[in-house]
């Protein structure tokens, strides 16, 4: 199966691609950009800046975006003039300077949770996964972690029934995706346990999503692969890609049956076999994915 280029984006670090059923487009993000991006499906590509890193991105039943940032979560919305105007709704207290958010996605009941990096790569587990419940109108709330201890928290997903979450860590240190049983009530995880090690694969697990028969696919960064994960943990499919470094995938289309994927363009050094890195691209896998959910205002 070969992997169609849609855009050559050349991004730093694409990022959490999300499909716009209504537009018929598909949106993501370059990280230390800042930028927003949008393509549409009869090939129209625009982009808006942010103010600072914008980490990943879920939409509002109101039609403005969300995104995790680098000091909490705001209500970005695209302006004529290529800004996103920003409205801070929730903030973070990091536990180390220049920390930021990395990948993230709603819940099915849209509660937006996202999870926090060093941006260096270091080897102390600060980083953490936080959920945003909405927004109450005049203020600007203080985010909790829910669940602490991480390196690069990554592969954020939610069974279809959305009882069941999946959250890896993509550290080469760790290399590790779990499932744990999720109350869809109150939005709490439980019950961690071992979903897959990625040692025993090539890659490292970083953004995944979920299809409609609940198989589980992650990007193995490294390895330019897509693999996908049964409800059991067991292998069975790996899409290669013409790029080294595949970020998150994420299903869209008419039907809901394309599998986009962004990636990275590693800066620096020789691209060689990869002049497409930083690119996003397009596979038919063969199997549907789901709607992903609006946020909670």
């Amino acid at each position: 199966m070969n992997a169609e280029l849609i855009v050559d984006a050349r991004n730093a670090t694409g990022e959490s691609p999300v499909w716009h059923v209504q537009e018929n487009a598909l949106y993501w993000v370059d990280i230390p950009a800042g930028r927003l991006h949008r393509w549409q499906a009869d090939g129209k590509s625009e982009s808006w800046q942010a103010d600072e890193m914008l980490a990943c991105i879920v939409r509002s039943p109101q039609g403005h975006w969300l995104g995790a940032q680098e000091s909490g979560i705001f209500q970005l919305t695209p302006q004529a003039d290529g800004r996103l105007h920003a409205e801070k709704r929730a903030g973070v207290e990091h536990a180390r300077a220049h920390m930021r958010f990395n990948d993230g996605r709603c819940d099915r009941q849209g509660r937006f949770w996202s999870s926090t990096m060093q941006p260096n790569m270091g080897t102390d587990p600060v980083g953490a996964l936080y959920r945003y419940d909405g927004h109450t109108p005049g203020l600007v709330e203080p985010l909790r972690a829910q669940l602490d201890g991480l390196l690069v928290g990554n592969g954020l997903a939610f069974s279809p029934d959305g009882k069941t979450l999946y959250l890896s860590d993509s550290h080469p240190t760790v290399q590790q995706i779990w499932a744990f049983d999720y109350d869809i009530d109150s939005g709490t995880p439980h019950n961690r346990r071992s979903f897959v090690d990625m040692n025993a694969h090539p890659g490292r697990p970083d953004g995944a999503a979920v299809d409609a028969e609940g198989c589980y696919w992650i990007c193995a960064i490294d390895a330019g692969l897509v693999l996908r994960f049964t409800p059991e943990g067991k292998l069975d499919r790996s899409l290669p890609l013409p790029v080294k470094k595949p970020t998150m995938c994420a299903f869209g289309g008419a039907g809901l049956d394309t599998l986009f994927v962004t990636s990275i363009r590693p800066q620096g050094i020789d691209l060689g076999d990869q002049p497409l890195a930083g690119g996003v691209f397009a596979l038919t896998p063969g199997v549907k994915g789901l709607p992903e959910p609006l946020a909670r205002g």
